[in-house]
């Protein structure tokens, strides 16, 4: 079982779940068309013409491949993994990793995306609470939230919990988070390569 597939959509697809105007103007002007079509779009060229965030809203219009969304909510949670502070979040990552390999049953993830929700409440500190929220998107992905939510939703939190982290530190506010998402969703969803699943510390 592998965890990446080369993903596509079309703008039919996309059309139909009401784009907002701008990002749908940006993406026609880059694709060099005028309206909606059935031509298959891969989604890395969604990436490289409107961004990251536009192209993981653009998940919902593609049909299955479920897992891999589900991996990539993962990914991106365990980049902040260093910022979670209680054991509920990262047993949440665990059991997401597991059931997207077939290995936890839907009750196990339900029961482990709430647990993960509490952390999350629970947690000291900006950065902590948006890194447990991490956790918490990446664990929906399978029990009640759809994955293409799930994916954006921990590379948000994900990409937030950095941020936070390099302003209480003064660094530069350059985010590292999003930068790897972008490179993982471009191997995740835009090869034909395949490779096997595994984790990424912080």
């Amino acid at each position: 079982m592998t965890d990446t597939a080369y993903l596509t959509t079309t703008l039919a697809a996309i059309r139909k779940h009401s784009p907002c105007e701008d990002g749908w103007e940006k993406l026609l002007k880059h694709l060099g068309k005028t309206k909606a079509d059935d031509e298959p779009l891969a989604l890395v060229t969604v990436l490289d013409s409107n961004g990251l965030q536009d192209a993981l809203w653009c998940l919902r219009a593609v049909d299955g491949h479920e897992r891999e969304m589900r991996l990539f909510a993962v990914f991106c949670a365990r980049r902040v993994q260093h910022q979670m502070t209680d054991t509920r979040s990262l047993a949440a990552l665990d059991v997401a990793e597991r059931h997207a390999a077939g290995l936890a049953t839907s009750a196990e993830l339900a029961a482990a995306s709430a647990a993960a929700w509490d952390a999350a409440g629970a947690a000291a500190g900006a950065a902590a609470w948006a890194a447990a929220s991490a956790a918490h998107a990446a664990a929906a992905a399978g029990a009640a939230v759809a994955a293409f939510d799930a994916a954006r939703d921990a590379s948000w939190a994900a990409s937030w919990a950095a941020e936070r982290i390099y302003h209480r530190l003064s660094y530069p506010p350059i985010d590292a988070a999003k930068d790897a998402a972008t490179l993982e969703f471009r191997r995740r969803f835009g090869s034909g390569v395949t490779a096997p699943v595994c984790r990424v510390g912080p």
